[in-house]
């Protein structure tokens, strides 16, 4: 992906209320594209909605396909509290907690569980962190 450009999928139209449009992506696999994906279990795709708010929402009829787009740099930071967060905090304890003699099994554990604990604050705090993810739509290129 070049840089500047923006992330995008391609969605079909829901639902439109008021002035957000809701809008329907398939995440697929690499797996599902394959030609021998109906006789194998590993293909797989997800089904996400995302509500995107629209100034013009009569320009958008359900059953129509458009393109969902997301800011490079908001993609960067999603990755950043997924990923490399929490296996800052993973290594963080394990390392912290390896030289105070307390024993491997419980230096893991504890390591574990403060990621479990990451992801826990992470998700209790989803309705903060959504408004600060701006989605647009645009109508397909065809």
């Amino acid at each position: 992906m070049a840089a500047g450009k923006e992330i995008s999928h391609k969605g079909k139209v829901l639902e439109v209320k008021g002035n957000v449009v809701s809008v329907e992506i398939i995440s697929q696999s690499a797996c599902s594209a394959c030609h021998a994906s109906g006789l194998c279990s590993m293909s797989e795709a997800v089904s996400k909605v995302v509500e995107v708010p629209v100034a013009d929402p009569a320009s958008f009829a359900p059953g129509e396909t458009v393109d969902v787009l997301l800011a490079p740099s908001m993609g960067l930071k999603a990755v950043l509290a997924a990923y490399v967060a929490p296996l800052l905090v993973l290594v963080a304890l394990c390392i912290g907690l390896s030289y105070t003699g307390i024993g491997e099994l419980y230096t893991g554990l504890s390591g574990l569980a403060g990621v479990a604990l990451y992801y826990l604050c992470l998700y209790l705090s989803k309705g903060r962190i959504a408004g600060e993810y701006a989605f647009t739509v645009r109508k397909e290129n065809n």
